[in-house]
């Protein structure tokens, strides 16, 4: 039975097969979901060929886009792209204008 390394050393992100860090999450839980969906289908009566048909077309996908999104962003890419949606568009400052460029006077000691 062939052996895969799964780490490549100390303070580097886990990797197999080209996939790193959180796109390894995304494949192997999609993979189990595809499996757990296909299961319940096949419990449920539906036809076999349509269950490995649905199997195949869904992992295949699920494949394809977990190293696409690998080799388009890269190791941190998806948390860059989650902090950048969660930056908001502008701010709001509700003083009125007036207010912005009037200083503020320290008071005075006596």
């Amino acid at each position: 039975m062939a052996e895969y390394s799964i780490n490549k050393g100390i303070g580097k992100p886990a990797e197999f097969r080209g996939l790193k860090s959180q796109y390894l999450f995304i494949f192997a839980g999609g993979l189990l979901a595809v499996f757990v969906v296909f299961v319940i289908m096949y419990m449920s009566g539906i036809d076999q060929m349509i269950c490995i048909g649905f199997g195949i077309v869904t992992a295949g996908t699920l494949v394809w886009g977990t190293f696409y999104l690998n080799d388009k962003y890269g190791e941190h890419g998806l948390m860059k792209i989650q902090a950048t949606a969660n930056h908001p568009k502008y701010i709001i400052s509700r003083l009125r204008i007036q207010r912005l460029f009037i200083r503020i006077k320290k008071k005075k000691k006596k």
